[in-house]
């Protein structure tokens, strides 16, 4: 017993000293980490973290930011997540530095092209604004003073003195209101949008914003430190690239990578008949796979991208080799390519994809990030993100076809708007299975293909989409080129290589 003592007595002390490293859970991230850190553990920050902003993304966009449900729903999240949840009320330090760390590989994920640095910079404002409407007054003084803010709070003579000023210069409080709120002098420079559509009161070149709207001020202190910070981890990442172990730089592409199940494992295998993809790929394909599906039976022939695309989702969803190999040849052949220049050119690949040819590595289908971020459509071709890839005047047109309704159209377009892809494909399901809320959040074709199925089998009352194939006389336009998981996949670089170099099997158009 006595030894217990001796040892809980230790470890509360040095708890103690590790706790100066984090003496707020929020923070401006000013300071990179400095100590080592197990791979392990480096992915399952960073893998943590990517789930938490995507749900922020999702939820941004769901419910309205501020909401009861949405604030609830957050916090579940991060609690889930072990990120800290309410700063200097949960002292936490494990929490604390895990938000620390993965916040600094993210940034170094995302600071690689100015789409991703915009995705990473909303996400992460998005998240600070929640964490910071949760702080208490005295805790905001001193986050104020942490990040070196000299936002001091006037005296409570001073706000007597000013009270009048203050009611009528800020919209929607009571005088009781008034008494009850901190106001903070702030230079008149650091509160212009407030200022602007007259929001606060001005005296002697000093704003007096009221403590429901400093967190605009701070919020936008924050935007400039972390977009001039990605800016510096860009020209780093940059200049340090060639210096990386290549483990590393595949875990810095967290920014394509999927976290979720691995559809190469076929649970389904030699389920799905070939007589029935016609039917499925109208109810139960996402936007992207029904879109190849039909250029396919339209062309009989798909270029590189969407052979490689179609043929892996068709995998994921339980396609043996045997049909695969059926289904391609069936349909080339009724183009421009005959049985033996098909036996020559494209059979290989496919046994390929299958783990039968090569490396024998078992391809993965290619989830939402990597059918997004990577390998843009040309003329030509089919393969892609529909609401990423396709003119929004084209994207409108396919989805009238598909009897969404207007109102829906509207909704998908204004998602895809605010770049908002994978939100507008679970609009997408939502409306094609006539369902309020999906109930997950979208990251796989294959998760899509998997979701309907269980929907659709479920006894649930859908909206029955035609089961004819789509023959439509009209050819597809070209594009122009621009959940519920628990196993963490980092991205897989040595199988992408690999793909890349399967490019000599498919130089047939």
């Amino acid at each position: 017993m006595e030894f217990s003592r001796e040892k809980r007595l230790k470890a509360r002390l040095a708890g103690d000293r590790r706790g100066d490293l984090y003496p707020h859970s929020l923070q401006f991230y000013l300071q990179p980490p400095t100590e080592n850190i197990s791979l392990a553990e480096f992915e399952n920050f960073a893998i943590d973290r990517l789930k938490l902003l995507k749900v922020v993304e999702n939820l941004g966009v769901s419910y309205v930011k501020g909401s009861d449900e949405y604030k609830s729903r957050l916090e579940r999240e991060i609690r889930k997540l072990k990120f800290p949840f309410k700063a200097l009320v949960e002292d936490d330090y494990d929490a604390r530095r895990k938000d620390h760390i993965s916040h600094f590989i993210l940034r170094l994920a995302y600071c690689q092209s100015e789409d991703l640095r915009r995705w990473f910079i909303q996400q992460e404002m998005d998240l600070f604004r929640y964490r910071f409407n949760e702080l208490t007054g005295d805790l905001v003084e001193k986050f104020l003073k942490y990040v070196n803010l000299s936002y001091g709070a006037i005296s409570k003579e001073v706000k007597e003195k000013l009270a009048v000023q203050l009611l009528s210069s800020t919209p929607g409080l009571s005088g009781a209101k008034v008494e009850e709120l901190e106001f903070y002098k702030v230079p008149l420079q650091e509160a212009m949008d407030l200022f602007r559509v007259r929001r606060v009161y001005l005296l002697n070149a000093f704003a007096y914003v009221p403590q429901t709207d400093i967190v605009a001020i701070v919020l936008n202190n924050y935007r400039t430190k972390l977009s001039k910070a990605l800016a510096v981890s860009t020209r780093f990442f940059l200049a340090s690239f060639v210096l990386l172990e290549p483990l590393l730089i595949s875990f810095f592409s967290f920014s394509h990578s999927y976290v979720g199940p691995d559809y190469s494992i076929q649970k389904n295998i030699g389920k799905i008949s070939l007589e029935h993809i016609d039917a499925l790929s109208v109810k139960s394909f996402p936007l992207c796979m029904r879109q190849l599906h039909k250029a396919l039976r339209d062309n009989h022939h798909l270029r590189h991208g969407g052979r490689m695309q179609y043929g892996l989702f068709l995998k994921g969803i339980g396609l043996t080799l045997e049909q695969a190999l059926q289904f391609w040849k069936s349909e080339f052949i009724k183009g421009k390519v005959d049985a033996d220049k098909f036996d020559k050119g494209y059979a290989y690949s496919i046994r390929h994809n299958y783990g039968k040819e090569g490396k024998r590595t078992d391809y993965t289908p290619f989830s939402c990030m990597k059918i997004i971020l990577s390998n843009p459509p040309s003329q030509g071709d089919y393969h892609g993100c529909p609401f990423r890839h396709s003119d929004p005047e084209l994207l409108k047109q396919k989805l009238q076809s598909y009897k969404i309704p207007p109102t829906g159209i509207t909704q998908i377009l204004e998602l895809v708007k605010g770049m908002h892809y994978q939100l507008a494909c679970q609009k997408y399901f939502q409306l094609t299975h006539d369902v309020d809320d999906i109930g997950f959040s979208l990251n796989h074709p294959n998760q899509y293909f998997a979701e309907s199925q269980k929907l659709l089998s479920g006894g649930r009352e859908v909206k029955k989409e035609p089961s004819e194939p789509e023959n439509s006389q009209q050819k597809p336009s070209s594009q122009k080129s621009t959940s519920s998981c628990s196993i963490p996949i980092s991205s897989n670089t040595e199988a992408d290589t690999e793909l890349e170099g399967l490019d000599a099997y498919f130089t047939e158009d």
